[in-house]
């Protein structure tokens, strides 16, 4: 009677969101609303104190590196032990780090190691507690909408937040504006921390398997192989452009209201596009819907040939706002429906996931990579937007090599 009761349930509920995914959202929009806040701001805060892009390339990579070796680390943590803790010490520790920027102030660009470092921890922390409750939480029918609030929250936060951000620097000035930013981004993420407490304690089952990765991608019939060089490719793109555009912007303009404009205009686009994407999109139109938002996010780079500024760059940021959750929605619902199709690799999925943020990270660290080597080698206008074109050109790839765990439409 219990499990037909149960099953009654689970048919009502088919495809929503049940109470602990909701909370898990309101943490995650939490957390990406403090950074939205103050981490569009920290490339900015790092060049105003010396205008270097290979400084902050090397901050971008020492956080990836980090986080890498964080993520394989944490992953006994929250296999074997409270992941729950997990997601708040990472929570907690991005806390720490604008502590540290608001302590050292512009003395902070001689740090920028040791930065990237306590940034690098408390994101890898953060993540893979995260996308193990994430997986616990979701399955294949309602993991695309929760993909799709995901984006859809963390756009309207990225549409307030740095606006915001940007008006209190113009008006109060650097020293005032930027430690007012910093100090709100401290508080919510304590506010996160607490609400997290509200997230039930996960069961444990089974030992940390540290070198599963590795015996993974040996097996010659793996379709992990495929998925983590499609993973490694998306890495590319996020490892640059995550810092490089914002930075661009500012450097076009010299305004950090422009910059909190540009925000506000790409995501509240962000947030029509994730909202549309996250209730539209089917497994059936994954294959299809990934190679047309691929493509696209290439294709918006190339007002950067005819001239760098503001206006090319709000082309490139709507471009992507309206077309990459039509790639990144069926790209993280497919991994993760790898993760969980058979019983083996579900019980497996904290080391699954170690699997797929290796991969992310040594995207991003060889995009960075190739972002100092080149950028050490001329900045030249023509140079940096050939070198943003095949650094962006890696989406395309990354469909490539994921497209047969996509399913195609039925006939």
């Amino acid at each position: 009677m219990q499990t037909k009761q149960t099953n009654q349930t689970n048919v009502n509920s088919k495809g929503k969101l049940d109470a602990q995914a909701i909370l898990l959202l309101v943490v995650h929009v939490l957390f990406g609303g403090a950074n939205a806040l103050s981490g569009t701001f920290v490339g900015v805060y790092l060049w105003k104190a010396k205008n270097d892009f290979t400084l902050i390339g090397w901050f971008t990579l020492t956080t990836h590196l980090t986080m890498a070796i964080t993520f394989w680390l944490a992953g006994k943590w929250v296999k074997e032990h409270n992941k729950m803790n997990c997601l708040r010490i990472g929570v907690s520790i991005s806390a720490c780090f604008y502590m540290l920027v608001l302590w050292m102030g512009t003395s902070s660009v001689h740090y920028f190691v040791w930065l990237g470092m306590v940034q690098g921890i408390s994101v890898g922390l953060f993540w893979i507690a995260f996308n193990v409750v994430y997986f616990e939480v979701t399955d294949p029918d309602n993991r695309d909408r929760f993909n799709g609030w995901v984006g859809l929250l963390g756009a309207g936060a990225g549409i307030i937040a740095p606006w915001i951000s940007g008006l209190l620097i113009v008006n109060l000035g650097d020293g005032a504006g930027y430690r007012l930013i910093f100090s709100i981004s401290l508080g919510i993420f304590l506010l996160g921390v607490i609400i997290s407490f509200f997230l039930k304690k996960r069961k444990l089952s089974g030992t940390y398997e540290w070198l599963l990765p590795l015996r993974i991608l040996k097996q010659p019939q793996t379709p992990w192989k495929r998925v983590s060089l499609a993973l490694l490719f998306q890495g590319v793109r996020e490892g640059v452009f995550g810092f490089m555009i914002g930075l661009l912007v500012y450097i076009s303009t010299s305004s950090e209201a422009s910059l909190g404009n540009f925000a506000l205009i790409t995501s509240s686009v962000a947030l029509v596009s994730f909202w549309a994407a996250g209730r539209f999109i089917r497994p059936s139109f994954r294959k299809k819907s990934m190679f047309i938002g691929s493509v696209m996010v290439v294709l918006v780079i190339l007002p950067f040939f005819w001239e760098m500024s503001f206006s090319t760059l709000l082309i490139f940021g709507i471009g992507s706002a309206l077309f990459f959750p039509m790639y990144s929605i069926p790209m993280v619902s497919a991994v993760f429906d790898l993760i969980g199709s058979d019983d083996e690799s579900a019980k497996q999925r904290e080391e699954y996931i170690v699997l797929r943020e290796l991969s992310l990270n040594v995207g991003r660290v060889c995009g960075v990579l190739l972002f100092i080597c080149v950028i050490s080698w001329s900045k030249e206008p023509l140079v940096i937007n050939v070198l943003l074109l095949v650094i962006g050109s890696s989406t395309f790839f990354s469909w490539v090599f994921i497209r047969n765990q996509l399913p195609a439409a039925k006939s």
